[in-house]
């Protein structure tokens, strides 16, 4: 890259940082360092509760998740498919048995969904054997405590925003085990937020949406190949990650 481009480059990414901070969004790592980690990024892994909803529990309540949060993990997956040539390798892992997250991952086509686990960093290890990508070039979406195991071994790492956990936050800040803090919550979009973040530093955001509006051979190609991902579902049973039996069931 000539010094003219470069320089182009520098001022784009800052012009695009700088919507997101006004957002509320706090970058821990430079946005250049992230636009580094990212285009390294071959999978991406989400929690599942206070990631895609608030983690609200109850007798008989099953968690939710939103269309403007799903519409970002599409065109998420789509962009780094532009890039990378291929599909990037896609996961729930989540410490709860939900059966929503399951029907999510099962909508959406990601390839794997881990359930039930409590040792998360197990099934970044079973991710990676299965489909031969290293911890490095992961991006993980994570909120909490039972998160950190996960985020410790993945190279990018995006922290959704809960304003009454200033401990916590500040715990990770110091253990530097995240790249980016979102300026919403759960509630209000924030897989959303980072998403469209990491589709406008690369540079291509105008690009996937126009596409995808036009619904162009691009795009059909992209999600032909999505829809033919086959999800499979897994469980922690005392130290290993084991298939589940039917994943509808579970």
């Amino acid at each position: 890259m000539d010094k003219e481009n470069h320089i182009n480059s520098c001022e784009y990414v800052e012009s695009v940082s700088q919507q997101f901070i006004e957002l509320g969004g706090v970058f821990t790592s430079l946005p250049a360092q992230v636009v580094v980690k990212l285009r390294k990024i071959r999978g991406i892994i989400f929690d599942w509760d206070g990631v895609f909803n608030d983690g609200s529990k109850g007798e008989g309540f099953s968690s939710f998740f939103n269309e403007a949060d799903s519409m970002g993990t599409n065109m998420l997956r789509y962009g780094l498919w532009r890039e990378n040539g291929r599909l990037p390798i896609t996961a729930v892992i989540s410490g709860e048995k939900n059966r929503t997250a399951i029907q999510f991952a099962l909508r959406e086509h990601f390839d794997n969904v881990y359930l039930g686990v409590t040792n998360k960093q197990l099934a970044v290890k079973h991710l990676c054997v299965m489909h031969n990508l290293e911890p490095g070039r992961i991006a993980s979406f994570f909120d909490d405590i039972n998160d950190l195991d996960m985020a410790k071994v993945c190279g990018l790492r995006f922290l959704i925003n809960r304003p009454a956990s200033p401990l916590i936050k500040k715990y990770i800040l110091e253990n530097a085990l995240c790249d980016y803090i979102t300026g919403n919550d759960p509630r209000n979009y924030a897989v959303r937020e980072v998403s469209e973040l990491l589709l406008g530093l690369l540079d291509i955001f105008e690009t996937v949406v126009a596409s995808r509006v036009n619904y162009d051979q691009t795009y059909q190609e992209y999600f032909s190949q999505r829809q033919a991902v086959s999800t499979h579902c897994y469980t922690q049973e005392h130290n290993k990650i084991v298939a589940t039996k039917d994943i509808k069931k579970s």
